[in-house]
């Protein structure tokens, strides 16, 4: 009825009103479901904290098997910055070791992990439960420097993988001390309290590893194991040549899948799997913490690195202006002409430096000296006129 009672002339604004609050509305609308799409983990930041526990070079496996998951996530975009890396020995440089500075995952020496940029925050006898237990909940003395620290915050998705021998509810350090997964579940907990993570993805390879996710209770939290309660995780890729085992077969198959990851992969977690078949025991996992589904899941939100972007409607020119250019630079030369030209400190040439003849020092008599001079004159004198000529001296 009031369509009717309008003009024609006044119907066609109204028409082209209507018709471009519906277009825009649509964009928004899909500008939001991309923004919802892009952020859809609700996290801007990735950590990894990479825990070897064993020492001894029985033990390479367990060292290999934590630098290749470092290479991987490097390959995917986690910087150094943003990886905490520890190692219980350092089997690159052990005597025993045919090749020096070098650790492979692969037999006949095709891949070595350690590569030219390894960096390995905590080494050796730094490597301690109380250690990895600082690093989670953040509790370190303000001197640590900021490549041991865990700078996470409530938008970091973390990766936390271990491996080394462990029990049923324990994980061995150094073979002489033990985390359980009481105090893991606490550490965790304290790091949900406060805000040190957005979600969280344990990985563990080890005998029995599922017993350590058993006592989680923090929300957001992913689990995966190599082995059951009551299961052994076994070596893979023995080198006759090293005489020891390479990698576990748990973690080989993982990082054998990882190797078809890139960083725009759309693979999500429930394709991380590892057939029994492969691994001979039986991996496990624990999701009901997790508040996602694990198919909606990538792997590179834990493997990877968010790509930060800005989203701008301005209109960008990459063309320089040469007008600005051009005046900037003629400031810098005169800022140039302005100030003192830089001279170096008069100083002999090296060649002079180095054949010059060392300077002779004054000659000064050593202490107690001139006591011990007047001492030896008093006795030669008692010796010869003895003590009835004292008085011809006083």
């Amino acid at each position: 009825m009031v369509a009717a009672c309008l003009p024609r002339e006044r119907l066609r604004p109204l028409a082209g009103w209507l018709l471009l609050l519906s277009v825009g509305s649509v964009a928004a609308g899909r500008i939001e479901d991309q923004t919802e799409q892009f952020f859809r983990s609700g996290h801007t930041n990735n950590w990894a904290v990479l825990v070897c526990t064993s020492r001894f070079w029985f033990n390479y496996r367990h060292v290999a098997n934590t630098l290749s998951v470092y290479r991987s996530v490097k390959r995917l975009g986690i910087p150094d910055s943003h990886i905490v890396l520890m190692l219980a020995d350092d089997m690159a440089c052990n005597p025993r070791n045919p090749k020096p500075a070098t650790v492979f995952s692969h037999k006949n020496m095709e891949l070595n992990v350690y590569g030219d940029d390894v960096e390995v925050d905590y080494r050796s006898y730094e490597v301690t439960v109380e250690n990895f237990l600082r690093v989670l909940t953040g509790r370190i003395p303000s001197s640590t420097p900021r490549s041991k620290r865990l700078l996470s915050d409530d938008r970091s998705n973390i990766l936390i993988y271990m491996t080394g021998h462990g029990g049923n509810g324990f994980l061995k350090f150094q073979d002489s001390e033990e985390i359980t997964n009481i105090e893991l579940a606490d550490a965790f907990e304290q790091m949900w309290q406060k805000r040190r993570y957005n979600e969280l993805l344990f990985i563990i390879d080890t005998c029995q590893g599922a017993s350590m996710y058993e006592r989680f209770y923090s929300p957001n939290i992913m689990a995966l194991a190599s082995s059951q309660v009551g299961e052994d995780s076994l070596s893979h890729q023995p080198d006759p040549a090293i005489g020891v085992h390479l990698m576990d077969r748990y973690t080989f198959y993982v990082l054998e899948f990882l190797e078809e990851i890139n960083p725009a992969s759309q693979t999500n977690m429930n394709d991380l799997v590892c057939p029994r078949s492969l691994c001979v025991s039986t991996p496990g996992h624990r999701t009901d913490l997790f508040q996602r589904d694990p198919k909606n899941v990538l792997i590179t939100d834990f493997f990877g690195s968010v790509r930060k972007v800005e989203i701008t409607t301005d209109t960008i020119s990459l063309q320089p202006d040469l007008e600005i250019t051009e005046s900037s630079y003629k400031k810098d030369r005169m800022d140039e002409e302005l100030m003192e030209p830089l001279k170096y400190a008069e100083q002999l040439p090296v060649a002079q430096i180095i054949h010059q003849k060392p300077k002779l020092k004054d000659w000064h008599p050593p202490g107690g000296f001139i006591l011990g001079l007047w001492a030896l004159i008093i006795m030669v004198f008692f010796k010869t006129y003895g003590i009835k000529h004292m008085k011809f001296i006083f």
